[in-house]
């Protein structure tokens, strides 16, 4: 019987990961025979536990909060789209032993928008709230959607505007504070750290209008916060992460074993999961 093979998500914190569940699903479902955990990480020891990890034998590691930055830097070779997006949430090391660093958030959420969801964003006004990495890896994907136009904003504008310049942006790229919207947008994404602790980002309610649909970035086992409020202001849809969070999975399961899984049972066992 073949060894399996060995992958990881390393991050802190990170026993809550339904990551480990995603990655059996999806080798159960492809025949692939391999074995993935969650590994905590202390925050000063990431490239010494990554070192390790490859050092015994692990063939990839899917990289969480707060290590991405960390994951892009450490990377010897990294995609164009990790490259210009910041951030890398998946490694694995080539032939040469060279360790090879990539993105799969950004093509993950859009996955989820236009398979699961069906949303066509192509000429609709999105607006991205936060500034932070994991906003930075979506951006990307997003505007490859051909958007009317696309608005980072942020409670520090100035944040908002730092990232926009790193991204060589295109004029469809625009940045600013939440206090400079005034009008209604056709899809909203939170991308703020405010719902890691079941908190709602502060926005102004004329973000949002009849035709508006929501979009969290996190999940929980219930509503998000976010999701609730913009419902209660009605948004005529809220969508959570839990979709983008599986296609990433199936994203970095592609780029490791050359084969994408189907997602749509697994996200069906994931929800069940959190509702449990």
């Amino acid at each position: 019987m073949q060894p399996f093979d060995r992958y990881a998500v390393m991050g802190n914190p990170v026993a809550h990961s339904q990551s480990p569940a995603i990655h059996s699903l999806f080798a159960e479902q492809t025949g692939q025979q391999l074995y993935y955990e969650p590994l905590l990480v202390a925050e000063g020891d990431f490239s010494q536990a990554v070192a390790l990890f490859f050092a015994e034998g692990g063939r990839g590691l899917n990289v969480t909060v707060p290590f991405k930055q960390q994951a892009w830097q450490l990377a010897g070779q990294l995609t164009e789209r990790a490259r210009r997006g910041g951030t890398v949430n998946t490694l694995w090391k080539d032939s040469q032993g060279v360790i090879q660093g990539d993105t799969t958030d950004g093509a993950g959420l859009v996955h989820d928008l236009v398979h699961n969801q069906g949303l066509h964003i192509k000429g609709w006004r999105v607006l991205v709230l936060g500034a932070g990495g994991a906003v930075r890896s979506i951006i990307e994907p997003l505007l490859a959607q051909q958007p009317e136009s696309l608005v980072i904003a942020n409670r520090t504008a100035e944040k908002a505007r730092e990232l926009v310049a790193a991204l060589e942006h295109t004029p469809d790229l625009l940045a600013c504070g939440l206090d400079e919207l005034n009008a209604p947008f056709d899809l909203v994404i939170n991308g703020t750290s405010a719902g890691l602790h079941d908190g709602c980002p502060a926005f102004p309610q004329a973000i949002v209008g009849p035709d508006t649909v929501a979009y969290d970035m996190m999940y929980g086992a219930g509503q998000t916060a976010f999701n609730h409020a913009m419902l209660s202001l009605g948004a005529r849809k809220a969508f959570d992460g839990v979709g983008m969070l599986v296609e990433q999975a199936a994203e970095s399961f592609l780029l490791w074993r050359g084969v994408r899984p189907q997602t749509r049972a697994v996200l069906s066992s994931i929800r069940e999961r959190l509702h449990h």
